[in-house]
């Protein structure tokens, strides 16, 4: 975590440096288990003055996100690995390691991981907003996050549907 506190403290090229750590530790120094799957965060709210929020979640069995939609944030979202269903809009993409898509803001949208083992997928989201908040709430569960309307309402988001089925 060396180097992590100069951030932000000089205005020297060393301060936009933010070194973002291989594996489950994050940029807080720990992960974040979310039952079916664990979560790192890569850029956290503050680095980038609330505009972006980048979080990779390492999935160890099948699972995914409630139908939702973000009020103020766009998500996208780029598969490192393994299979994964992505629903946006009432469409759904099959995507594998390579493959990206944007969900817009204010537009319905979830994810199921299907793959056979593991898969990771990386989740941005801009501006940040609360997105980081919200997984430090569900986190607190040790679970995906369920559907809990007003979890979703206190962090900008609008909870319409259940998780998706393969």
């Amino acid at each position: 975590m060396a180097g992590y506190a100069a951030y932000g403290q000089s205005n020297g090229a060393d301060s936009l440096k933010i070194p973002v750590v291989h594996g489950p530790d994050d940029r807080t120094g720990h992960a974040h288990s979310l039952g079916v799957s664990v979560l790192a965060y890569k850029v956290v709210t503050a680095d980038s003055q609330g505009a972006l929020f980048v979080a990779e979640q390492m999935m160890h069995a099948k699972g995914g996100t409630p139908l939702h939609m973000h009020l103020n944030q766009d998500e996208w979202f780029y598969v490192l690995e393994g299979d994964f269903l992505v629903e946006i809009g009432g469409v759904r993409h099959t995507l594998t390691a390579g493959d990206s898509l944007l969900g817009p803001r204010q537009v319905p949208h979830r994810w199921l991981f299907v793959g056979k083992d593991s898969g990771k997928i990386l989740v941005s989201f801009a501006p940040a907003g609360k997105m980081e908040s919200f997984f430090e709430q569900v986190a607190k569960t040790g679970a995906m996050p369920g559907e809990d309307k007003v979890l979703f309402a206190d962090h900008d988001m609008v909870l319409l549907g259940p998780t998706m089925t393969a």
